[in-house]
């Protein structure tokens, strides 16, 4: 859907960069590598981005740093966008709200860090989880978001999050249901 809107398809993938995780920052050279696209390319679409106050930048060093602008006015549905591309609400709406006993939710991997990729995994944190009944939700969903799910469930004791996931769900503070995280 996206892509069918927005032809740059270097435009698409710094939209999911910058846009599906608002702490994602990088800079020209790393996203050369990260995109296999010329660095003219990226760059001309970095600045039309900068320009239209979209994204912000920061020099560190001979590195200029580029962020998803959170304060623009656009931001929350640019976010909002992009979670729908990438199928955000299906999962939350299909998989993540009937699973009892599911205390947060984050997607990790390379779709947390603003990589479009055909593979969605979830992190979840809770007890009493029905894996035979999440297997058939998450398949359920798939279907839908033309995505393979896969997904690791973190139960009592040490829990490990990875650095660059991304919080979608949790359960609210005050105990009244689930509350998006996103």
């Amino acid at each position: 859907m996206l892509d069918t809107l927005i032809t740059s398809k270097t435009r698409v993938k710094l939209l999911l960069k910058f846009f599906l995780n608002s702490r994602s920052r990088s800079y020209l050279r790393n996203l050369e590598t990260e995109f296999g696209e010329s660095t003219n390319a990226i760059r001309v679409e970095l600045n039309r981005f900068e320009e239209a106050g979209l994204l912000t930048s920061k020099v560190q060093g001979n590195r200029k740093y580029f962020s998803a602008n959170t304060t623009h006015p656009l931001f929350p549905e640019i976010n909002s966008i992009v979670r729908k591309y990438i199928g955000y609400d299906q999962i939350i709406d299909n998989v993540i709200h009937n699973l009892g006993g599911l205390e947060k939710a984050y997607i990790t991997g390379d779709l947390a860090l603003g990589r479009d990729t055909k593979k969605v995994e979830l992190l979840l944190i809770g007890e009493g989880i029905d894996t035979e009944y999440l297997d058939h939700l998450a398949s359920k969903a798939e279907g839908i978001i033309k995505r393979k799910i896969t997904y690791r469930i973190l139960g009592r004791g040490p829990r490990r999050i990875p650095d660059n996931s991304l919080l979608i769900w949790e359960t609210s503070r005050d105990g009244e249901g689930p509350r998006d995280g996103g």
